[in-house]
């Protein structure tokens, strides 16, 4: 009987280990709210996690004319930690009217944003649903590396302070980085791009790692601005490539540098 027991249980045991520990997106708002650090590991987020309407959200800018609109931010405070999980649903830290795909209350003549003061850590983690970090500013260390965004990762015109770690990230749809200017530490080694990698306009502060990347669609890197070096050897380039006007350690570029 004894030995049955332990037989019963040793079969249990890599299903418990393997089975994600479903938590509520409100659960993790509700944390941010009280000011607690968050830290999930092989966690299923499930619901919209919408980071653009906590307490202490703010009207940043009041609409001043008919074409005009209502803009307000909210501050993540505390550290986000999430490890090996996945998100069922949205993770938006912005939200407009466009937003006609994302399941959310529409909110017309209103713009809402979110910055982040703490480190942010998203690692080997699976975006089923819309992510949206447009305008964002992340003050500390931000990390997606090992990520898996199934819908466009739109990260268009966010600000990073120290350190934007996307190495072996996976981008099925657009990674949107238009318009970014990112700091010394950098990194998109053996990053994989199944549609565009749009950097039009992207300034990097020090070298663009792009080392053993998959650009399976169209790399545009139109206007782009790298302060030292561009790093693309093994980089695999399958589409049409853009790198017209790019300029590289302040010298024009007409066609891909590796150094």
């Amino acid at each position: 009987m004894k030995k049955s027991f332990l037989l019963l249980f040793l079969l249990a045991v890599p299903f418990l280990t393997w089975a994600q520990t479903r938590v509520k997106a409100s659960e993790i708002i509700a944390k941010i709210n009280r000011g607690e650090a968050v830290t999930y590991k092989n966690a299923e987020i499930v619901g919209v996690l919408d980071l653009t309407r906590l307490d202490n959200m703010r009207l940043e800018k009041k609409a001043d004319g008919k074409n005009s609109t209502d803009e307000y931010i909210s501050t993540v405070k505390v550290p986000l930690t999430f490890i090996d999980c996945t998100f069922k649903d949205d993770v938006l830290a912005y939200y407009n009217s466009d937003n006609e795909d994302i399941k959310i209350l529409n909110r017309k003549n209103e713009v809402y944003n979110t910055n982040f003061d703490k480190a942010v850590r998203f690692e080997n983690c699976v975006f089923e649903g819309y992510s949206a970090f447009k305008y964002s500013k992340f003050k500390e260390d931000v990390s997606f590396a090992g990520s898996n965004f199934r819908h466009e990762a739109n990260f268009k015109y966010s600000k990073f302070s120290k350190s934007a770690d996307y190495s072996t990230t996976k981008f099925a749809e657009e990674a949107n980085f238009k318009y970014v200017t990112f700091p010394e530490q950098t990194s998109f080694g053996n990053a994989s791009f199944k549609r565009e990698a749009n950097f039009k306009y992207a300034k990097f502060s020090g070298d663009a790692d792009f080392k053993a990347a998959d650009f399976r669609g169209l790399a545009n890197f139109k206007y782009t601005k790298v302060a030292n070096n561009m790093h693309l050897q093994k980089a695999m380039f399958r589409g049409e490539e853009d790198f017209k006007y790019t300029k590289v350690n302040n010298r024009m570029v007409f066609s891909r540098t590796a150094n």
